[in-house]
């Protein structure tokens, strides 16, 4: 939102983000309560940093 000249401007939401469930095991879960704690950042945050990372460093093994 900007105020320009006495005008509210609002600009479309950017849907960039979404929404996701996912089901673990509460070790998991409970890891990344500690992790949030130490670093001061959001469990959301760090979960996705996590699967970013997977994504670029992930090998597919195709042959069985």
């Amino acid at each position: 939102m900007d105020k320009t000249d006495n005008k509210l401007i609002i600009r479309p939401k950017d849907d960039k983000y979404v929404t996701m469930t996912i089901r673990t095991e509460k070790k998991i879960q409970e890891e990344y309560n500690k992790l949030s704690a130490r670093t001061n950042r959001s469990r959301n945050e760090l979960i996705s940093m996590a699967l970013k990372y997977a994504l670029d460093n992930m090998v597919v093994d195709d042959e069985e």
